[in-house]
């Protein structure tokens, strides 16, 4: 099955290359498509579409991050697959 997430990581997750994290995390699991970015006050955001169980662990990532990172919280927003990526992007 699969399943796409949106997710919004607050904390200190700037400066601390969470979103390289991301990208390699995706790259990890593999067939994890969608992109990730910082948003302007302070937090990132995560766009990630795959398999339900891949998508599962993306989230669990997400509320974890790198050991230079100290995840805050992380908004997950479960939306329905579209299949619109081919890969896993870093935005800016």
């Amino acid at each position: 099955m699969k399943k796409r997430a949106h997710i919004i990581v607050n904390g200190i997750v700037q400066g601390v290359f969470f979103r390289y994290g991301t990208l390699k995390k995706a790259q990890e699991i593999g067939g994890v498509t969608g992109w990730v970015r910082n948003l302007h006050g302070g937090g990132v955001e995560i766009i990630c579409e795959g398999e339900k169980d891949d998508i599962e662990k993306m989230v669990r990532w997400s509320r974890e991050g790198l050991p230079r990172a100290f995840v805050e919280h992380a908004d997950v927003s479960w939306e329905q697959y579209a299949g619109e990526f081919a890969a896993f992007e870093i935005r800016n």
